[in-house]
């Protein structure tokens, strides 16, 4: 029996909607930090999909979304098999300043979810604290999470699937099962499908302790993250596309027939993959002499290896360094700003990715 859905103070029953907070931290000045829930409960039973955005607070567009998807389901509620729930601030200190990051901790809020491995001597602090209670929420229910990001300006919208790691966790086996949905995931969302790091690189990032990285690798919840468009402001394209994937989504997993009229096709601005081949995510070139960044490749254009993609320049005009690359693939996003150093990145790419989706957590323990 298709029964009430509690999360934090929303509570909804079968065909309603209920608005309310997730209890975040308490605050030295009185009151606590709360995180905004809507919970769209549906007439019928079926899976549970959780969107989430705002965990980095100048994240704009990923809000946008997420506050969208949980209108459009409250307006389909009746045909609704299952349940939407959505939590689009996760960072509300970092919204209030407009900034990536939280004042709780001074680094990435997106890496403090739990892990299977952790193994740390001293205990959790604030921001940590807070992703687990939100993470304690959210499996208490989700069957499927998408998490609304965007990039740096001017990237083009992409998905990035995890790697789904195996070893203490889960079974090779089990691993590849749970690498199925979330592939089924990943391409009913529409958008270019990047693949993670390699796994080394990957849990050397902590990307398995990011929203979507502890829901897959930790609950072994298909979950993905949707990179849509640019920071700081709401880019209408990659939103109306954010919305319908998610709704695509919906209906890939069974809780609508279809996506609703009343949903805007993805927006005409949103590039195809330019290649056909498996790509992952990859930051770089980087340059090896100080100056200033023209760019020469512009984001969704393929290259191959050894393609010069940006020149660097001195304050005279003079070329320096013609940086070129070291990867077949595509751009998805050029660096911001208008000064290198020496090491800076020159752009974000999707490179060919030959490595596998299902990897060994431990690489040197794996038979």
């Amino acid at each position: 029996m298709h029964e009430t859905l509690t999360v934090g103070t929303a509570s909804a029953d079968p065909g309603e909607l209920a608005d309310g907070w997730i209890d975040a931290t308490d605050l030295p000045t009185g009151g606590s930090e709360r995180l905004p829930v809507t919970v769209v409960n549906g007439v019928d039973e079926g899976p549970v999909l959780w969107v989430t955005g705002g965990v980095h607070g100048d994240e704009a567009t990923g809000v946008a979304v997420a506050q969208d998807v949980a209108a459009v389901a409250a307006d389909a509620i009746a045909e609704l098999a299952g349940s939407v729930v959505v939590v689009p601030v996760v960072n509300p200190a970092g919204l209030r300043r407009n900034e990536r990051t939280s004042y709780y901790g001074g680094d990435d809020p997106n890496r403090y979810f739990p892990d299977t491995a952790r193994d740390a001597s001293r205990p959790p602090e604030t921001q940590e604290r807070i992703d687990t209670r939100l993470f304690e929420a959210l499996t208490e229910s989700a069957d499927l999470l998408v998490d609304c990001h965007t990039a740096q300006v001017g990237s083009m919208p992409f998905t990035i699937r995890d790697r789904v790691l195996y070893g203490d966790q889960r079974t090779e086996a089990e691993a590849e099962t749970l690498a199925a949905d979330l592939d089924r995931l990943a391409t009913a969302l529409g958008l270019p499908i990047l693949t993670e790091y390699p796994a080394e690189e990957y849990v050397d990032q902590s990307l398995q302790r990011s929203t979507a990285g502890a829901a897959l690798n930790t609950a072994d919840i298909p979950a993905v993250t949707a990179e849509l468009g640019g920071h700081s402001v709401v880019e209408e394209d990659a939103r109306a596309a954010g919305v319908a994937g998610i709704l695509a989504v919906a209906v890939e997993f069974g809780l609508l027939d279809s996506v609703p009229e009343s949903v805007d096709a993805a927006g005409s601005g949103i590039p195809d993959a330019p290649v056909d081949y498996p790509v992952r995510r990859f930051v770089g070139p980087r340059v090896e002499s100080a100056g200033l960044l023209r760019h020469r490749v512009a984001v969704g254009e393929p290259v191959e290896t050894g393609d010069v993609i940006a020149d660097v320049v001195t304050p005279h005009g003079d070329v320096v360094e013609s940086v070129e690359t070291d990867h077949d693939g595509y751009v998805i996003g050029r660096s911001e700003g208008l000064a290198a150093y020496e090491g800076s990145a020159v752009a974000s790419m999707a490179v060919r990715d030959d490595g596998d989706l299902v990897v060994p957590r431990d690489p040197d323990n794996a038979e």
